[in-house]
Order: C-alpha cells, then structure tokens, then sequence
C-alpha cells in the first residue's frame, strides 16, 4: 500500500478551502499535471479520506431564527445518545452536533421563533433530555485546516494505524484498510459469516 505524502495533504486542503477548485488550478500549486491530481483524488475517495464534496452554505442568510449552542444532558430513560444526534441532524434549525466524552450533545442551531424550550419540545420525545443549557452566540466562525496533520489510516479489523506494510481489498465494493494481512483475513471471516447469518 502506497503512503499518503504532503502532496496528498496539500491537496486536501485546497480542496477544503474551495471544493470547486478545478484540478488545473490545484496541478499548477502542488506541482502535477491535471490527470494526476484527479487519480490522486480518485484514490483519497476509495480510500474514504475523501467522503464527498458538498456546498459550504451560509445558513443565516437563508433562515430566522436565534443563533445559540445548546448542551443537552441525554436522560438514561431516553433513546440514547445515537438516536438524539440522528433526531438532531436531521432537524432543519440545527447545523452541527457533537458529543463530549461525558455522553452530552452540544448542538449549534438557529431556533426558530427565538423559542429554545418548545422547538425542543417539538423536536425530541419526552423524556429524551434531562437538562439542557442555552448560549446565544453572537456568531459562529469555522475553519478547518489540517496544518500539522499526519495520515493515519485505521485497520478496518483492530483500529490499529494502518503503515507500509498494510493492505486494503474491496469488499461489495467497499474499500477496506488492514494493518497486517492476519487482520484482512478475520475480517473477511467475519464479514462472510455476517453473510451468511443474514440470509
């Protein structure tokens, strides 16, 4: 397996900064023709560094509502933390979630009708949320940079880093990454009797 190099890096960021940018644009910083740039993205994709390219959309310029981040305190009577962040990232107000290590969600959202406690009424069961805190953001800045970055690809089996001497095979048309052959094989193992399991 080839290693990802500061190229591959400086590649990503540029894309992160402009996912539009042409691949000539990009080819004439880093130093590579066209085509190889395109393969070099090709490659980041199957190797799911690159997941998809989307719009990077200004949403207060489309929507009302009061900016705030909301800390939810996830009740143990409730569906559980997976579910409320689904529940959340689905709702139309809210932009970001994210989960602390003390199982929190900490949601950046424009809530409409500047009202916190109904749209969470609204938006969640009874029961789901045992507490939350609201803070009115004055406005909300992001930008990713991956400045100090080093790649580090996950055995799909163990979760161990995935160097030189690993491998990657496609499985129903999904690649995978493995540290060590030993690796590849029991997850294939283990995949085949989830197979076999289903049907």
């Amino acid at each position: 397996m080839r290693d990802l190099d500061e190229t591959d890096l400086e590649i990503l960021q540029l894309l992160m900064s402009n996912a539009r940018r042409p691949y000539s644009d990009i080819a004439d910083v880093v130093g590579l023709s066209a085509p190889a740039v395109s393969d070099r993205v090709a490659r980041l994709q199957e190797m799911g560094i690159i997941n998809r390219f989307t719009l990077d959309v200004d949403r207060s310029q489309l929507r009302k509502g009061i900016p705030v981040l909301l800390t939810l305190d996830v009740s143990s009577e409730g569906p559980g933390v997976p579910s409320l962040r689904d529940i959340l990232l689905n709702e139309g107000a809210v932009e970001h979630v994210f989960t602390t290590a003390e199982a929190d969600l900490v949601v950046y959202a424009r809530v409409p009708d500047n009202d916190v406690a109904s749209w969470l009424d609204d938006t969640l069961k009874d029961g789901a949320i045992a507490d939350f805190g609201v803070t009115l953001l004055a406005g909300a800045d992001w930008s990713p940079d991956l400045g100090g970055t080093e790649f580090a690809l996950s055995c799909a089996q163990c979760g161990n880093t995935v160097d030189t001497e690993g491998t990657a095979t496609r499985i129903d048309g999904k690649l995978y990454q493995f540290c060590c052959p030993s690796c590849e094989s029991r997850f294939e193992e283990k995949y085949e009797q989830l197979q076999q399991g289903a049907d």
